[in-house]
């Protein structure tokens, strides 16, 4: 069984929330090495920092459920996984990823990083709509059709802006008459 360990915070971690506090994945340890450093002195209250006595015992440490971890980057690395060994795949492509799932559904193999079944519905899925797409694009009629009715829309958008500016020219054209006098004379501001 793990043991139950706290949290190991650098000193100062209430001063900053880069230092880690709340955000696990910036959470480093730094050993704290100031002269009167109460975390170094290992006080009462002032956290405590990483030592032997909190390491796991050996039969547990450094596996997954119980199984040593293996990575793996190809289907012919899964042939040599024995019973007590977990598999971790690799950063890999999808192709080769399609290959490991399959062939870990076949084998009963244990993978740590990836759910297979739903890996390979998830593939077939995006299959389906990629088809459905070329359906689509492959009928000229419907494609073309759909083509044309995006273009106008575009065109009438640029129509609608260039009208309002016209408009808004009159407009300003108008008012600047209503300043005029009668006599198209402009009129004389007095202080």
């Amino acid at each position: 069984m793990k043991k139950k360990k706290p949290k190991f915070l650098r000193k100062d971690t209430f001063k900053k929330i880069k230092i880690g506090r709340s955000i696990k994945k910036k959470r480093v340890w730094r050993r704290a090495i100031g002269r009167h450093n109460k975390i170094r002195e290992k006080l009462k209250g002032y956290g405590k920092q990483p030592s032997v006595g909190y390491g796991n015992p050996e039969s547990i440490r450094g596996k997954i459920k119980g199984l040593k971890p293996v990575m793996v980057y190809n289907k012919d690395m899964l042939k040599q996984i024995k019973e007590d060994e977990i598999a971790i795949v690799g950063k890999i492509g999808k192709k080769k990823k399609i290959e490991i799932a399959e062939a870990v559904l076949n084998n009963n193999i244990k993978l740590a990083n990836l759910d297979a079944k739903a890996f390979l519905e998830k593939i077939k899925a995006e299959k389906k709509l990629l088809e459905k797409a070329k359906k689509v694009s492959s009928k000229n009629k419907e494609g073309k059709l759909l083509e044309k009715t995006e273009e106008p829309k575009a065109e009438e958008k640029k129509e609608k802006a260039e009208t309002e500016r016209k408009e808004q020219k009159q407009r300003a054209e108008t008012e600047n008459n209503g300043v005029k006098n009668e006599n198209n004379q402009p009129e004389e501001h007095t202080k």
